[in-house]
């Protein structure tokens, strides 16, 4: 039965996930709660271990909860599932999408998925940095993490001050700091 829930909901992802990869977070989110099957840390790891790897963030992210869910079958299941309606939407709409770009109604689609995607986005955002700066023990806002606080500032102040450094040295060197201040 999980497996069958699981197929679900990763095709309900799959159809409505607009925006990208993190636009898979607030579905996910919502799995978490209704199902219970990771904690919303555990979605947060997710997503680092998702951005960590080769690939999209939002298949990573659907093979990764599979796995947590339902072992390699989950993990499969969940990939192909999450991935097999933007295949066929593609296959069935690009065709008609090329001939009628111009028309009122398709703009209109666009114009109003934009701002939707961007919110789905924000959101996700939100919830991250709630999570990653907050101890778990805050329901609302409550004892700060400042060392992941710290190391946000200076993540981010190094991108901004060298936004040509490569994002593999960022990781690496956002790794290597995880593991000395764990020592």
């Amino acid at each position: 039965m999980t497996l069958l829930k699981l197929i679900w909901e990763f095709f309900l992802t799959g159809m409505f996930a607009v925006g990208g990869g993190l636009s898979t977070f607030p579905f996910l989110m919502n799995m978490s709660l209704k199902h219970g099957w990771f904690t919303p840390e555990q979605l947060v790891d997710m997503i680092a271990v998702s951005e960590s790897t080769p690939g999209a963030i939002g298949i990573n992210m659907a093979t990764y909860a599979g796995l947590q869910v339902a072992g390699a079958a989950g993990g499969l299941l969940a990939t192909l599932v999450l991935v097999t309606p933007s295949v066929v939407m593609i296959w069935l709409l690009l065709p008609v999408l090329d001939k009628y770009r111009r028309s009122r109604l398709v703009e209109g689609v666009f114009y109003s998925l934009r701002p939707i995607s961007a919110g789905l986005i924000a959101a996700s955002l939100a919830r991250i940095m709630h999570i990653s700066f907050f101890l778990p023990s805050s329901k609302v806002f409550g004892p700060i993490n400042w060392m992941a606080l710290l190391i946000f500032g200076l993540f981010f102040g190094v991108i901004r001050l060298k936004p040509h450094l490569h994002p593999i040295l960022v990781i690496l060197a956002g790794a290597l700091i995880g593991v000395l201040l764990k020592l």
